[in-house]
């Protein structure tokens, strides 16, 4: 089985929809995806990101883009992901050093170290960066 690792280190809603529309399109070719969500990245699954997820300055044309083409909302992609065996890791360092515990993320969410994504990243077939 094909393995795709993906590192989410940037926050934004366009960070967002790249990366989970990366990570449910590989799963949905039956490959095991992990994302390793760090730093910034948090933001895409706190229990709170439909308000802190944010355009970019510049990207505002996005937003109505989205809506026409009917793009699912960061929460569905994370639904879709989930459902698909998508495994989601936060960063346990990033949320030590900003104070931000299990509970603030979406259900699901698995918490680990660098090791942790490590572990299935040895032998992933595509690496990705966001």
């Amino acid at each position: 089985m094909r393995k795709v690792a993906i590192i989410a280190s940037n926050g934004g809603l366009e960070t967002a929809y790249k990366t989970l529309n990366i990570a449910t399109a590989a799963a949905a070719t039956d490959a095991q995806v992990a994302i390793f969500f760090t730093f910034d990245a948090l933001s895409i699954i706190h229990k709170d990101a439909e308000n802190m997820l944010q355009l970019a300055p510049g990207k505002e044309q996005y937003a109505e883009g989205f809506k026409r083409a009917g793009v699912p909302s960061v929460g569905e992609l994370i639904e879709v992901a989930r459902e698909s065996g998508v495994k989601m890791i936060g960063c346990q360092m990033t949320m030590d050093v900003v104070g931000l515990k299990e509970e603030d993320f979406v259900e699901g969410i698995e918490v680990g170290g660098a090791a942790t994504f490590l572990d299935f990243a040895f032998d992933a077939d595509v690496t990705v960066t966001f």
